[in-house]
């Protein structure tokens, strides 16, 4: 959101008669989105049609069909005129590893007990998140785009390969997500904010500017933050490491890792706030998945929390 006294800071605007102007080309980011969207919903709404689509076909159909991934990445590229031919590598290889990867996981733990080429997966994916290795493959602002790629790369390899159980990616809201999801934000604001007024990491706001966007900021959230990361580290971590450690071990662990991921966030160093903070947040999203294994319930939490430091207390 662009305050209007802010906008004197976008290169090429002046004050009464010259538009702002995007700093990328619209139409090839909005189709390059839409495109990477898909899976994200089609697994959400249809996760077992796609699994069984998935597995019905030749071995080797299934292992290449990940590689259309790139094609969101060439539509960006080419429209931003930025394209480079070892991104181009990159997102058409890895998501064919990482499907490769989980194919084997699948005939070497058919029990999923949690095999150590899951982890191997995960390890990087999270890595290159986190310390932001794709980033310069997208134009400035649409670093999301990246992270869509991995993640639908990652649902294809877990899901439609691995067939890995209860990671709970059903985004047919139920009541008790709702239910179960703001339980937790309740639970966990009462520590958070005088934890962080305290640290000073928040900071109240005496008032909510705009609050008719509080609704599409939500929104905007759960697609592009929540879902995401609740899938990442409470569907595919936490339900693995509970195979290993339990319930509670595995809890604990996962926060712990959610926590950490935020070392490099709103700092250059380590900011220790941010990590404690949302170490404790991740206690409560995972308390919201694990009670029926529903990451629609831990995202409702997730992009509750965000929503609401965002408008009342950053």
């Amino acid at each position: 959101m662009v305050r209007p006294r802010a906008l004197s800071a976008f290169p090429g605007y002046h004050k009464y008669d010259t538009p702002v102007h995007a700093p990328f080309p619209i139409l090839p980011a909005a189709f390059a989105l839409i495109l990477l969207l898909i899976p994200l919903f089609a697994f959400g709404f249809a996760g077992d049609r796609c699994t069984r689509a998935a597995q019905s076909l030749p071995t080797a159909l299934r292992l290449v069909l990940p590689a259309v991934l790139v094609v969101p990445y060439l539509i960006d590229a080419l429209g931003s005129h930025i394209f480079a031919a070892r991104w181009l590598l990159v997102y058409l290889c890895v998501p064919i590893l990482l499907a490769g990867l989980e194919f084997l996981a699948a005939r070497l733990d058919p029990s999923q007990r949690g095999h150590l080429l899951d982890f191997l997966v995960l390890l990087p994916l999270g890595l290159a998140v986190d310390l932001r290795w794709l980033e310069p493959a997208w134009p400035p602002r649409l670093a999301v785009l990246g992270k869509l790629t991995l993640l639908d790369a990652g649902l294809y390899a877990f899901l439609a390969v691995r067939c890995l159980t209860a990671v709970g990616y059903n985004l047919r809201f139920s009541a008790r997500d709702w239910t179960t999801g703001l339980r937790e934000v309740l639970f966990y604001m009462p520590i958070a904010i005088p934890l962080g007024l305290a640290l000073g990491f928040l900071h109240l706001h005496h008032r909510v500017e705009h609050p008719w966007l509080l609704v599409p900021l939500w929104i905007v959230t759960f697609v592009g933050v929540a879902l995401p990361e609740e899938i990442f580290f409470r569907g595919w971590i936490q339900n693995l490491l509970e195979r290993r450690l339990g319930r509670t071990a595995a809890l604990i662990v996962t926060a712990t890792l959610f926590g950490l991921s935020h070392f490099n966030k709103r700092t250059t160093f380590f900011n220790w706030r941010y990590v404690l903070l949302a170490a404790i947040a991740g206690i409560f999203y995972g308390r919201a998945w694990r009670r029926d294994h529903r990451i629609a319930a831990s995202a409702i939490t997730h992009s509750t929390v965000d929503t609401l430091w965002g408008a009342l207390l950053r």
